[in-house]
């Protein structure tokens, strides 16, 4: 089993930033791919936002047009989702996911973006 625990999510002006922190516990050992989700509203299922594998190979959704930057650690302890630039379709929840022979998510953190 693999434990996540999201932060830092919370309420931004518009073109402000928000760094979002994922902490894994338990059987990380074959973990080989890090990553972040979101659901936002009126758009049915999760979306990639950004994601890291073991190799520091990342991939990043369409929409985040170099505006996110996700870095992991050596440990594969944390995985980090610094916020750029943020819009108001950005608001919504964002998940951590871990994968290594299935998925493990996190509970969410809600992002609100909004004057």
């Amino acid at each position: 089993q693999v434990h996540l625990v999201e932060s830092g999510g919370g309420l931004v002006q518009p073109g402000g930033s928000l760094r979002l922190s994922c902490a894994a516990s338990g059987a990380i050992s074959l973990v080989y791919r890090m990553g972040w989700y979101r659901q936002v509203p009126d758009n049915g299922g999760r979306e990639l936002v950004a994601w890291i594998n073991t190799d520091n190979n990342t991939q990043y959704g369409d929409f985040v047009n170099g505006r996110f930057v996700i870095t992991r650690d050596g440990a594969k302890t944390t995985v980090d989702l610094q916020m750029n630039s943020l819009e108001p379709e950005d608001t919504g929840v964002y998940y951590c996911q871990f994968r290594q022979w299935r998925e493990y998510w996190g509970q969410g953190t809600q992002v609100t973006v909004s004057k």
